[in-house]
C-alpha cells in the first residue's frame, strides 16, 4: 500500500534520512520506533510532504508522491495526526471536524457520526474551543478530524504523548478498531513499547536516520530493544 524506497532528506547541510527503505502493507499496523532525534517525525512528515526530499521514491496505492503537494497525498487517503496534535485552538470542536470535513471528496455528514461514535466526549464539547480542551481530548480530536477524511491509511506521530493512561488506553483501543474493524492501515510513531506491541502488527527502527531492524512485532527481542530503544 506505501512504499518508501531509497528516500534520502536533508536539513539544510544536515543529511537526517539515509536511503530509507519502508513497506507499510494493506491492513497493517506498523510501528515506526527509535529513541528521540533518529528521524522518525521527519519520515512521516516526508510521506505527507511537509517536507521537501533529496531522492528517493514515496508511493501509495500505484499514486507517486514524492513530487506532489500535501493536499494532493490527503486526497488519495493519507490521514495525518501530526507530534503534538496541531488543532486549531480558538476553533470549536465542530469547527475543527468541518475542516476535516472540508477536505473530504463526498462531504459526506455521516463522517461525524462515526466519529462521534468512536469519541463520545467530542460530540458533548461540540461548541468548546479546541483549546480548552484536556490534551487527551485534544488527541481524540486531531484523530477524529483526520478520520473526516476517509484515510485508507492514517499516520499517527506520537499519539500518547503527554496523555493519562487510561485516555491512552482508550486510544489504543480506538487505533486496534480503525485497523481491524474498519480496514484503515495505520503507521503510527510511539515511543511506549507496551503500548507498541498491544496495537502494532509489524515494526520497523531506526537509528540515526537510517533503517536499522523491522518485522513481525513478535519479533521484537530484548536485544533489539536494548540496542536501539532503552535510554
Amino acid at each position: 500500500m506505501l512504499s518508501v524506497k531509497g528516500l534520502n532528506q536533508f536539513y539544510g547541510e544536515s543529511h537526517t534520512l539515509w536511503d530509507i527503505e519502508l513497506a507499510v502493507p494493506q491492513g497493517s499496523c506498523v510501528c515506526l520506533m527509535g529513541r528521540n532525534g533518529v528521524g522518525k517525525t521527519t519520515l512521516l512528515k516526508s510521506i505527507m510532504g511537509v517536507l521537501p526530499v533529496k531522492s528517493g521514491s514515496i508511493t501509495f496505492n500505484g499514486h507517486k508522491l514524492e513530487k506532489q503537494p500535501t493536499e494532493q497525498r490527503a486526497r488519495v487517503g493519507i490521514g495525518y495526526v501530526p507530534q503534538g496534535r496541531e488543532i486549531f485552538p480558538q476553533l470549536s470542536v465542530e469547527e475543527n471536524l468541518n475542516i476535516g470535513l472540508s477536505a473530504r471528496a463526498d462531504k459526506s455528514i455521516n463522517a461525524k457520526e462515526k466519529v462521534y461514535e468512536m469519541f463520545p466526549v467530542l460530540k458533548e464539547m461540540l461548541q468548546r474551543r479546541g483549546g480548552d480542551l484536556s490534551g487527551g481530548q485534544q488527541q481524540q480530536l486531531a484523530i477524529g478530524r483526520a478520520l473526516m477524511l476517509n484515510p485508507k491509511i492514517l499516520l499517527l506521530d506520537e499519539p500518547t504523548e503527554g496523555i493519562q493512561p487510561n485516555i491512552v488506553a482508550e486510544i489504543g483501543d480506538v487505533i486496534m478498531r480503525l485497523n481491524e474493524e474498519e480496514n484503515i492501515t495505520v503507521l503510527i510513531v510511539e515511543q511506549k513499547l507496551p503500548f507498541s506491541r498491544r496495537v502494532g502488527k509489524q515494526f520497523a527502527i531506526l537509528d540515526r536516520g537510517r533503517n536499522v531492524a523491522n518485522g513481525a512485532m513478535s519479533e521484537l527481542s530484548g536485544a533489539l530493544v536494548q540496542k536501539y530503544l532503552t535510554v
